[in-house]
């Protein structure tokens, strides 16, 4: 059969510019997997960049009248509102009878799969979890013309429009998938996104890994001889020599999760590649951050979360502060400045927690670069469907649904400064992401002065975080606001007058 696979047009408003997990990084190749398990099937694919060639649904619209596949299937991801523009697209694709068949797959739609059948009737079913083999069998089943009711991992509507659905086992031998599919358009972005495994052996209450795979998931990985026969077929046919490994925890549990990771750094050193990768910091150990430097670590985004080790609980983190410092000391050894995940702003967050964590971040030098220090001196936590956060607040009646989706919530802060404190920090920060969007994005050259500059915008914001700091211990609210937000604005703008 034909397939076409969509990875539709989406966009950040600039309220949400500094808001990143939406989707994990991970979600960037489901389509890959899909599109690699069903060429292995004999089934011909083809994949749409919408996102990244930022093609207009016009332009995509061609393609598939050019195309006429016999199943489109759609990587929806959330953007924060109401996809319309996209359901409007897809009715259309099925009224002109372009595709008979659409199937949703993704994060968002595992989570909120109901919603949407309900929203867009064009949509026949939706992929619940990893995408590869549930995709295979529903277009077998759809090409031999058989029910799809035996086909686990999907949600369909019966025939009297009622909602059913079911999960489907992990895929325990991830060595056994086809590698993934890549498109000119996603080798462009200067790197090759690589999974080297999936889930995670933690449980922190912000993040929604595991309930995207399944109850009961667990950390499962590739063997580093099949990461690397990938990448050497990557290198061969690409000459591409930089990858980002987009697991959510790179290392695996305990003295078996290192030996793997030395493994795969024994064989990636005679490659002369660099690469990136995500960690936790109880996993950073002196000796396996050697031999993965030596192998061409160049980058990892490190979830550091918290200063205050009682805040880390809250999270459910299993990590500490001493472990966060010395995660911290072990990769600056090897010259490696991370990346950090933190979160300034919790839902129940003091104003002392907010003091630790600022004291923690200045004294471990983490808010010496503009863009680490705008992101981790306001961020707060998104609160988002399958995760732990999400059900404690629903169960407590704290959790707000947005207009826009189930799959989004939010909370008020318990405490009233802490909540002044957020919105004002969330306008600075946003206005300086939409000033650098151009420049950040690769977009725009740096100017020559751009050093100079930045350094001068992070002292501001840092002291200016401080400033109000100092205020709300002081006073229970803080009356200048509107006119401090207005200062500060014109100030950023003067600064960064690119």
């Amino acid at each position: 059969m034909q397939v076409l696979l969509l990875e539709h047009p989406r966009s950040i408003s600039a309220e949400r510019c500094n808001d990143i997990a939406n989707a994990p990084l991970s979600a960037c190749l489901l389509t890959g997997y899909a599109a690699g398990m069903l060429k292995s099937k004999g089934h011909q694919v083809e994949i749409v960049e919408g996102y990244l060639e930022k093609l207009s649904y016009e332009e995509i619209l061609e393609r598939v009248r050019a195309l006429q596949p016999d199943i489109l299937g759609v990587h929806l991801v959330y953007h924060w509102k109401h996809d319309l523009k996209l359901y409007s697209f897809l009715e259309k694709v099925k009224n002109e009878g372009l595709a008979s068949y659409i199937i949703s797959y993704g994060f968002y739609p595992t989570f909120a799969y109901e919603e949407i059948l309900e929203s867009c009737p064009a949509i026949d079913a939706v992929i619940l979890g990893e995408p590869e083999l549930t995709f295979a069998e529903l277009v077998q089943a759809l090409c031999c013309q058989v029910s799809i009711e035996h086909v686990t991992g999907i949600a369909y509507r019966e025939g009297q429009g009622r909602i059913v659905f079911s999960r489907r086992e992990l895929i325990e031998d991830l060595d056994s998938l086809p590698f993934p599919v890549r498109t000119k358009a996603s080798l462009g972005i200067g790197e090759v996104n690589i999974l080297g495994s999936r889930g995670c052996y933690g449980a922190c209450t912000f993040c929604y890994i595991n309930a995207f795979y399944g109850r009961g998931s667990k950390w499962r990985a590739r063997s580093p001889e099949n990461i690397v026969a990938e990448i050497d077929e990557i290198m061969a046919e690409h000459k591409m020599r930089y990858f980002y490994f987009t697991d959510p925890n790179f290392f695996g549990p305990g003295q078996r999760g290192q030996e793997r990771a030395k493994r795969l750094a024994a064989l990636l050193k005679s490659r002369n590649i660099r690469f990136g990768i995500e960690a936790r910091v109880n996993d950073i150990h002196d000796e396996t951050i050697a031999a993965l430097a030596d192998a061409g670590l160049s980058h990892i985004l490190l979830g550091l979360e918290s200063g205050k080790d009682e805040s880390l609980k809250r999270l459910n983190k299993m990590t500490t502060v001493a472990q966060n410092e010395m995660a911290l000391k072990v990769l600056r050894k090897y010259s490696i400045e991370p990346n950090i995940g933190f979160i300034m702003f919790e839902p129940d967050s003091t104003l002392e927690d907010i003091r630790i964590n600022f004291e923690f971040l200045k004294r471990n030098n983490l808010l010496k670069n503009l863009e680490t220090t705008a992101n981790v001196l306001y961020h707060h936590q998104i609160i988002l469907q399958g995760t732990g956060a999400y059900q404690r607040l629903q169960k407590e009646g704290r959790l707000q649904i947005s207009p826009y989706s189930s799959y989004e919530a939010s909370t008020s802060y318990s405490n009233p400064q802490v909540a002044v404190f957020a919105s004002i920090m969330r306008e600075i920060t946003n206005f300086i992401f939409s000033r650098m969007e151009q420049i950040w994005s690769g977009k725009v050259a740096e100017p020559a002065d751009a050093p100079q500059k930045y350094a001068e915008m992070n002292r501001l914001l840092v002291d200016w975080f401080e400033y109000i700091l100092g205020t709300l211990e002081v006073v229970k609210d803080f009356p200048e606001k509107d006119a401090f937000l207005v200062e500060a604005k014109k100030r950023t703008a003067e600064v960064l007058n690119f």
